[in-house]
């Protein structure tokens, strides 16, 4: 069998299961988040080899169809893969489907959920400040009558946001198709999962501008209580623009 000939997910996790080489295989995306799946999801599966082992499954690197996606990588690898990277959410919610290590494959997957704390404290505080920007940005924007801009910087507001609040709780922020399942999961400390949602999908759609102001509100308290006065001062009296009127 070669790589190119169509291999379904089932098969090759027995075939892999039989190779010594392979400590781990650990599954990612929809089919690792229950509910998620649908008629064209595929399996995306991570095979860990040994440090410096040989075996001929390193054919299958780069294999890619409608069923089965694989990434074949060593352990030191696959120790590395997503940290820092956009891979570390799919990692940090994987499913480990083998395991030789005595627990040392799933170890590395619940790692890679928790920042470290200088990580995600210097993290937290970027995206707070790129946060803030936006959304001054669609304020000011809002103000003096450019409305597309001011719902498009709204928007971009929205992505920064997560991210800072993500990084508060020590957490790596979740792909949009997941944000509703890992909320509704694993919530924020502090925040009422319902209302924050409804809230980013308000601001996305129409910019609003009360909406924005509270919400601001509630992120200079909780950012403030972890410490990142100097990032929220830095802005200034622009800080009375964000703030509710």
């Amino acid at each position: 069998m070669t790589a190119q000939e169509h291999l379904a997910y089932d098969a090759f996790v027995e075939l892999a299961a039989a190779d010594p080489a392979v400590v781990g295989l650990v599954l990612k995306g929809s089919q690792a988040h229950e509910g998620m799946t649908t008629e064209h999801s595929d399996h995306d599966l991570y095979v860990v080899l040994a440090d410096g082992a040989t075996t001929e499954l390193t054919r299958f690197t780069g294999h890619r169809t409608p069923e089965l996606d694989l990434v074949v990588l060593s352990l030191d690898a696959f120790r590395a893969a997503g940290m820092p990277g956009f891979e570390r959410y799919a990692l940090a919610r994987a499913r480990v489907v083998l395991d030789r290590l005595d627990g040392v494959i799933a170890q590395i997957v619940a790692d890679k959920a928790w920042l470290a704390a200088d990580e995600a404290f210097d993290e937290a505080g970027a995206w707070l400040d790129a946060y803030a920007n936006s959304l001054y940005r669609s304020l000011k924007n809002d103000r003096d009558g450019h409305a597309l801009a001011a719902r498009l910087d709204a928007a971009d507001s929205v992505r920064f946001l997560l991210e800072s609040l993500f990084a508060l709780h020590r957490r790596p922020r979740p792909y949009n198709k997941y944000l509703e399942w890992e909320l509704a999961r694993f919530p924020l400390p502090g925040w009422d999962t319902e209302l924050l949602l409804d809230a980013l999908n308000h601001i996305s759609a129409t910019g609003d501008v009360p909406v924005q102001r509270r919400l601001f509100a509630q992120v200079e308290a909780a950012a403030r209580r972890a410490g990142h006065d100097a990032v929220l001062d830095a802005w200034g009296e622009d800080l009375h623009l964000m703030r509710p009127q």
